[in-house]
């Protein structure tokens, strides 16, 4: 018999960073039991901010699945910005070809899109929203 879902969570922590505090507080699990797995499993991402699907069940026992990095966040890191154009229409930087395939490759599992190419065009929408140029594609 599978057990009941209560809630499922989208929630955001530093890779290996993940503390007890107020964004668990909500969920009705033993919140050092989840640092402890998150903070585990993500040590090796160190410096990045990694989304997680936390599903909680009845008997307060949990399942969680890491996903990948926030494309802006990548997009950010690969044109060594501090932060995105407070306008899209501004020009902030401008991101290769191959950093965006490169990126748009790291987030394929997590993207709705049928082949690179349409990951591509998703990552190019996010840099274009922050003011950033893509090369190689097609606006």
């Amino acid at each position: 018999m599978s057990k009941k879902v209560v809630r499922v969570m989208k929630i955001q922590f530093p890779a290996g960073g993940a503390k007890p505090g107020p964004a668990l507080a909500g969920a009705g699990i033993q919140m050092p039991k989840f640092c402890t797995a998150f903070n585990d499993q993500t040590k090796e991402r160190a410096g990045e901010t990694v989304p997680v699907v936390l599903t909680v069940y009845e008997d307060k026992s949990f399942d969680f699945v890491c996903k990948t990095s926030p494309a802006s966040e990548l997009i950010k890191k690969a044109c060594n910005l501090k932060k995105a154009a407070s306008d899209s229409k501004q020009t902030v930087a401008t991101l290769s070809a191959d950093k965006l395939k490169e990126i748009a490759e790291y987030k394929m599992p997590d993207l709705n899109a049928n082949d690179l190419e349409a990951a591509m065009k998703i990552v190019a929408g996010t840099a274009r929203n922050m003011g950033v140029k893509c090369e190689g594609i097609d606006a």
